[in-house]
């Protein structure tokens, strides 16, 4: 094997990085709906808002777009956004390739956090040309309402957490696991890394009888 086969060899891991990103676009296509003519591809999609009970009010698809960031954060705007996740992305490739051969966790947690970077990208990208909007200026497609319990403070009320989609899910695994692993630290061996270094001396040396 040459040391490019191993090199790709080692970066297996963004296969589930690609089924991540598929699952998730494809089942937002699914919420949203798309038509294209050329293909013969026509998907109606949920109204917008409308919701679909799977467990019964604790678990829902509810079809709804949020324009900002995680949590309706509204940063700088849309196309801030793009190019800073544009650069995340960028970045977590170089990571991820640079970490080629580190644990299989580390790898794992880099693959689902780039996925769901990629995902949320391709949405505030492109989406926006399917409601006439121009290029970059598109909503992330959201659709998985859990709603465990409801929080009541004063006369308000807050679910249990933001409805999200695969990407956001993605992510936010993704976070925990690397927070759990830690990233790793380059150690060097000064014996293997640097043997012409005159401060690194072989066993033995300091001693007379090798002399």
């Amino acid at each position: 094997m040459t040391t490019l086969d191993a090199k790709l060899y080692d970066m297996r891991i963004l296969w589930i990085s690609f089924a991540i990103l598929l699952a998730d676009q494809l089942s937002k296509l699914l919420v949203k709906g798309v038509s294209i003519p050329v293909l013969g591809v026509m998907i109606e999609g949920m109204q917008y808002g409308e919701s679909v009970h799977v467990l019964g009010d604790w678990l829902k698809i509810t079809y709804i777009e949020n324009p900002y960031m995680a949590f309706g954060i509204d940063i700088a705007g849309k196309l801030f956004l793009v190019v800073f996740s544009f650069i995340a992305v960028i970045g977590i490739l170089i990571f991820l390739y640079r970490n080629r051969q580190a644990a299989y966790p580390l790898r794992l947690s880099l693959a689902m956090i780039l996925a769901g970077a990629i995902g949320n990208l391709l949405d505030r990208t492109f989406y926006g040309l399917m409601n006439d909007a121009p290029l970059f200026y598109g909503n992330v497609v959201d659709f998985i309402d859990l709603d465990l319990f409801t929080i009541q403070f004063s006369s308000s009320s807050f679910k249990f957490w933001p409805i999200f989609n695969i990407a956001d899910a993605a992510v936010s695994v993704g976070v925990v696991l690397l927070l759990i692993v830690g990233i790793p630290r380059e150690e060097k061996e000064r014996a293997a890394e640097n043997p012409s270094n005159p401060s690194v001396k072989p066993p033995g040396s300091d001693n007379p009888a090798h002399e």
